[in-house]
């Protein structure tokens, strides 16, 4: 009796390589088939989303992810450490750019923890930002994600400021948010917590609600039929209905409820604001 030859390979990465094996031209194509491999139920959604980030790294640059100039934490080098503590605080950062006498003057970064050591021996010890500030790189913003994630790991650093091409200050990039790409948003205790509720009271009528809120808590809460939406979130939603992954302020009325984006990154929303508008 001869050998049943065409059974399929048994192993979850055999039947991917088998699938793999018409040799794939470009990475639309492999992308296409590692979908229906999640699909087969041969990769979960967690790994799908892990790969097409893991691609999608190799096409960005670091301006398309940066934190821009505007937004970034700073500490001044003539600051004591009195004054700037309340900014380490608050903002709940481990790294803090130094900046010089002018903002396009970057002399390096402060790390929390260095701080630690003197608020403990004597806080009220004279202390200069310069005695505790460490080397940072400066890299380019048409820089790939990829080669920085590279020069991350061979230079085990955390950070690098983003400079324009006329050599000003453009923005800060960190490995975190490069690994974010990859595996999605790293949420830590600093974060904003389920603890505070996905759904908040805002001013003028109007509430913050969070993206990831579930559709049936929505109804509950505000009375209104999402749940019958072939979607499990308020954020599955609203991108759904924009066509396009919307950023910051753009509005959409769906349903009489006007919703704004107040935060989103790369891959979705985090935060919105909603208010119930007259039918």
């Amino acid at each position: 009796m001869n050998e049943d030859r065409s059974e399929k390979p048994r192993s979850i990465f055999g039947r991917i390589a088998q699938a793999l094996s018409f040799d794939p031209k470009t990475k639309q194509e492999v992308l296409d088939v590692i979908k229906e491999a999640a699909d087969d139920n041969l990769l979960d959604k967690e790994a799908l989303t892990i790969i097409e980030g893991a691609m999608q790294v190799a096409d960005l640059q670091v301006r398309d992810i940066m934190v821009p100039r505007s937004k970034m934490v700073i500490i001044e080098a003539d600051q004591t450490i009195k004054e700037f503590l309340p900014t380490i605080i608050s903002s709940a950062h481990s790294r803090f750019p130094v900046v010089g006498k002018n903002p396009d003057e970057i002399i390096g970064v402060m790390l929390a923890k260095d701080l630690l050591p003197i608020l403990l021996e004597d806080p009220d010890k004279e202390f200069t930002v310069q005695d505790k500030v460490r080397k940072v790189a400066f890299i380019p913003e048409s820089k790939r994600l990829n080669v920085l994630l590279n020069e991350f790991r061979a230079t085990r650093n955390h950070l690098a400021i983003v400079v324009d091409e006329y050599g000003g200050i453009a923005g800060l990039i960190t490995i975190e948010d490069v690994l974010e790409q990859i595996v999605g948003d790293i949420e830590d205790e600093h974060d904003q917590n389920d603890d505070e509720g996905n759904i908040r009271p805002f001013d003028n009528n109007a509430f913050l609600v969070k993206a990831l809120t579930e559709l049936e808590d929505f109804d509950e809460f505000f009375g209104s039929n999402f749940d019958d939406y072939e979607f499990d979130t308020v954020g599955g939603i609203v991108t759904q209905r924009f066509g396009h992954l919307p950023q910051k302020d753009e509005e959409i009325i769906i349903d009489n409820f006007k919703f704004k984006v107040l935060s989103s990154e790369n891959r979705r929303i985090r935060l919105l604001q909603v208010q119930r508008i007259a039918e």
